[in-house]
């Protein structure tokens, strides 16, 4: 079956979709953040409350987003609800920042954080991490010129595999590793705790990625059911998982040692298989930020071709290869710049822009929603409960958290700001110099 508006075959079932979804949400975070999120507050208590609000959270954005993809089940997620609710401009802009540093800027971090884990299960030195990095992308780009259906395929295997690396990590932490010589939910007096926002900002990262399923709805199976349920399934997944690793991890090394260990998941495992466990956990490490990298290199790419299509970028990477249906060059280019990045040396900075960016467009996606409700009174397969009080409180707590990463981190959020706001010069001379976008 073929979507009628772009080409694009809707081979994606409710399982390849969910598995989209908690493969583009569980990459490296929840094996090296926890770290951060005990250092900033003052008990076992009070992280698991962070963990398990901000899933809430991120459950309720992913609510917002079942409902904006049963309205517009077409490729192209956020770009397609901006340039239709504000106009072609806030499209291009969404577009713009996500080639030069949301999606470009995840993959690249992620992949060498795939590369200096996959060195070290190898016994490779450091010096090959780049190399590998860059060859990563270049497998995955690969593996997705030849149709969605092969690269499903491998991307229901990784997530599986990244699943079975944090069942095992649940497990040796809460029943092999000595569980229960620590209480979970004591207080740590060595940590007066910096507040909800600062602990905030690494748990939404280990949380961004819940829109990527969005991008690729012109190739889900009757979209206005599965996407919801995906969506749903996917995240309610997440949010367990992640609780259960974070309590695997406190049940191990206690509040305190959780804060002074920067490889927690490592440690776990090394308390039950030694220096095997170690390798055990990089191994599911690798595998995890290896299936991240392709997620978002196959979401990506749907935005740039959907873009190339309505004018907004170049006309040829708006079209699809004839015989796999797939956006190939707007593939290749995403790629490219991911590799381009990591060959940079400035992928961590540009981390700090990803995630900024990442949630500011969510909640500006989500504000879409009201525009959708306005203009379309026509019944839809699934509605946001509680609206508009669940989306305003999405809305409101993101834009608290992008005001104090504006207070915390001015030079990085600000440059990410400035990145965003170059776009609009560029789209004004592309209008000029091209034919005008479709509206």
């Amino acid at each position: 079956m073929t979507s009628p508006d772009s080409g694009y075959q809707r081979s994606l079932r409710l399982r390849d979709a969910a598995l989209v979804v908690i493969g583009g949400i569980i990459g490296g975070g929840i094996f090296l953040n926890p770290f951060i999120v005990a250092q900033r507050t003052e008990s076992g208590l009070a992280l698991l409350l962070m963990w398990i609000g901000a899933g809430v959270l991120t459950l309720i954005g992913a609510l917002c987003y079942a409902e904006l993809g049963a309205r517009r089940p077409h490729a192209g997620g956020s770009y397609v609800y901006l340039r239709e609710a504000f106009g072609p401009l806030a499209g291009f802009l969404f577009g713009w920042t996500m080639l030069l540093v949301i999606y470009s800027g995840s993959t690249a971090a992620v992949a060498t954080i795939f590369a200096k884990y996959a060195a070290s299960v190898f016994g490779l030195p450091m010096t090959t991490a780049t190399p590998l990095a860059v060859g990563a992308l270049v497998l995955v780009a690969g593996i997705n010129l030849f149709g969605l259906k092969f690269g499903t395929q491998m991307q229901n295997l990784f997530t599986l595999l990244k699943l079975l690396a944090v069942a095992v990590l649940v497990v040796c932490g809460l029943f092999l590793a000595g569980a229960g010589s620590t209480p979970i939910l004591a207080e740590d007096p060595a940590r007066s705790g910096v507040g909800f926002l600062s602990a905030s900002l690494p748990v939404l990262f280990a949380y961004s990625g819940f829109t990527y399923l969005n991008n690729l709805a012109g190739e889900v199976r009757e979209p206005q059911r599965t996407l919801p349920r995906a969506l749903a399934l996917g995240m309610a997944g997440v949010i367990v998982a992640y609780a259960l690793v974070n309590v695997a991890y406190l049940a191990v090394l206690g509040h305190a040692g959780l804060a002074l260990s920067q490889t927690p998941a490592a440690d776990v495992m090394g308390r039950v298989f030694g220096a095997t466990g170690a390798k055990l956990i990089a191994v599911g490490i690798a595998i995890s930020t290896f299936g991240f990298c392709n997620i978002t290199l196959v979401a990506g790419a749907r935005v740039l071709q959907v873009m190339g299509e309505d004018g907004l970028f170049f006309a040829s990477v708006g079209r699809l290869h004839p015989r796999h249906h797939t956006p190939n060059l707007a593939l290749l280019l995403l790629t490219g710049w991911s590799v381009v990045l990591v060959l940079s040396g400035t992928y961590g900075q540009l981390l700090d822009y990803a995630t900024f960016g990442d949630w500011l467009a969510c909640a500006v996606g989500v504000s879409t929603l009201f525009w959708y409700r306005r203009r379309q009174q026509a019944d839809v397969s699934f509605r946001v409960p509680g609206y508009p009080l669940l989306p305003l409180i999405f809305i409101a707590t993101i834009g608290v958290v992008v005001v104090q990463s504006l207070r915390t981190s001015l030079v990085n959020t600000g440059i990410g700001l400035a990145i965003m706001a170059a776009g609009v010069p560029v789209y004004l001379i592309w209008r000029r110099l091209f034919s005008p976008a479709r509206s």
